[in-house]
């Protein structure tokens, strides 16, 4: 996608805000759903990021991925757990929770430091596109990608396949017998 720098730097930092932002409602919601749900929007922008990267399969992979299927499970499980919903935020902190926290904060400057300290104009790629080496062919990412998943990695891919489809299977007996025994206990309750 060939776009303008101040048009590609807007929306770049546009998707980059609402990954943090959708982040940080994943963390300090404490209702599991409205976390599940800015999980799947966090999904949706790093999708976004991969677009703006030329990434066209990754994006698409990221979509039917982890927002189809990932999120989807993760709301369904969500819904399946009958859990206490609390009203302070600060009241069940523990001490693990402050560890994590600043770990976190810690990282995070760290990281913000080297980012704001790196000299961005120097890199060789950044700087001299031009001077690609003849010998490096580009071929469309989704060909390439998929010429290697169905030749070279063509049994770990079906293999992962048939794991998906066993632990699939798996869910729903196990959710399937855990109604059943829920509708045994209804049933004997009203004698």
């Amino acid at each position: 996608m060939k776009l303008l720098e101040s048009f590609y730097e807007t929306i770049f930092i546009f998707v980059e805000l609402g990954i943090i932002l959708g982040s940080l409602g994943v963390v300090l919601f404490t209702n599991i759903v409205y976390s599940a749900l800015f999980l799947g929007f966090v999904f949706v922008c790093i999708s976004l990021l991969y677009l703006l990267l030329n990434a066209d399969f990754v994006a698409a992979a990221q979509i039917l991925i982890y927002v189809g299927a990932v999120n989807v499970l993760i709301v369904f499980a969500v819904m399946l757990i009958n859990k206490k919903q609390y009203s302070n935020f600060f009241m069940y902190w523990t001490i693990g929770d402050g560890i994590t926290l600043t770990l976190c904060t810690g990282l995070f400057l760290l990281l913000s430091n080297f980012i704001f300290n790196t000299s961005w104009s120097k890199i060789s790629l950044m700087t001299k596109p031009n001077f690609i080496p003849k010998d490096v062919i580009l071929i469309n990412t989704i060909r390439s990608i998929g010429s290697e998943l169905l030749t070279e990695f063509l049994l770990p891919f079906e293999i992962m396949s048939i794991i998906l489809l066993v632990a699939l299977i798996g869910a729903i007996t196990l959710a399937r017998r855990e109604k059943k025994t829920e509708l045994e206990k209804n049933d004997f309750s009203n004698f």
